[in-house]
């Protein structure tokens, strides 16, 4: 959340980290009736959906945001507001019910369980379905009628919040809060949701070109196999060192750009070159796992001539 400037990619940030805790509770829940689940864990869940969810981050909406748009003609009876106060009530509930009955939970009946486990699909059915209301609609909705000068006073209120309820730092905190409530079996990469072949047509459809070295800096996969390329390569380039890749001139500053990739002292590299018409856009990032381990280099390729070209605006619907 370090750089997150805007009142609305703020709440934005604050919805992933509940998001995340919400996959601890549903990931737990799974296990509730067979008694499986980890009590520990499922109790700073819904600690953290409680303390966060909704002392910090609710009470941000309630206290400056939904305010705010009130006074800009954004109505609260028979309104969107009023829906997203409703549902805040709902949450509420729910949570503290069961953080009521959390505690002992695999020695009561299995009748209470099922109840328990019942709440908890309700409170994430509702808090999701909320969450998108918000990002898509409610939020969207704020930028229209708020004026920069109520951008600012909405941000400076929910960073004194924050220092109030949680001192300085009071975000880095929040993310280690959920950190501390993960484990491996939930917090997975999008990607595992995804198969081969759809991942596959994801990376070919992209309208860049991608090539991935890896931490021995050979190439190890490019996109848009068998499609038209700013600078065209085949299969026989997988498996070979980078070195080989690049002319012989330009190889003593791609050894330069990985090397500081792998020690740390560069974060990205990018050039640009013109080229048949076209302005070609090259840029290097560093890639690393979740530990920070380094694990090769992205080279992202693109013709931005035709972005360079926009003026104006187009909307969705235009």
């Amino acid at each position: 959340m370090q750089d997150v400037i805007r009142w609305d990619h703020f709440l934005i940030a604050e919805h992933e980290l509940i998001e995340r805790a919400m996959a601890v509770l549903k990931a737990n829940l799974e296990l509730v009736e067979q008694a499986g689940h980890d009590s520990l864990q499922l109790k700073r869940a819904l600690d953290f959906l409680l303390e966060f969810g909704d002392r910090i981050h609710n009470v941000k909406e309630e206290q400056f945001l939904f305010p705010k748009m009130q006074e800009r003609g954004i109505p609260v009876e028979g309104g969107p507001l009023g829906v997203m106060l409703m549902e805040h009530e709902a949450e509420r509930e729910l949570l503290g019910r069961m953080a009521a009955s959390v505690d002992g939970l695999k020695g009561v009946a299995p009748e209470a369980r099922r109840t328990f486990v019942q709440e908890g699909l309700d409170y994430l059915k509702v808090r999701a379905e909320h969450i998108w209301k918000e990002n898509d609609v409610l939020y969207p909705m704020g930028r229209k009628v708020l004026s920069e000068a109520d951008a600012d006073v909405l941000l400076e209120s929910f960073l004194a919040l924050d220092v109030q309820v949680y001192g300085e730092g009071a975000q880095e905190n929040y993310a280690a809060m959920v950190a501390e409530i993960e484990d491996e079996k939930v917090r997975k990469s999008l990607v595992a949701g995804l198969s081969i072949e759809q991942l596959h047509g994801i990376m070919e459809t992209l309208p860049f070109e991608v090539t991935f070295v890896d931490a021995k800096d050979t190439v190890a996969y490019f996109n848009r196999l068998d499609k038209p390329k700013i600078f065209p390569r085949t299969r026989s380039v997988i498996g070979r060192k980078v070195e080989k890749c690049h002319p012989g001139k330009s190889v003593g500053t791609v050894r330069e750009i990985v090397q500081g990739f792998k020690d740390g002292t560069r974060d990205k590299a990018e050039f640009w070159i013109d080229m048949g018409g076209m302005k070609v856009m090259i840029r290097y990032f560093p890639v690393h796992d979740e530990e920070g381990r380094y694990m090769g280099v992205l080279e992202v390729t693109q013709d931005i001539a035709p972005i360079q070209a926009i003026e104006g605006q187009k909307r969705l619907l235009d």
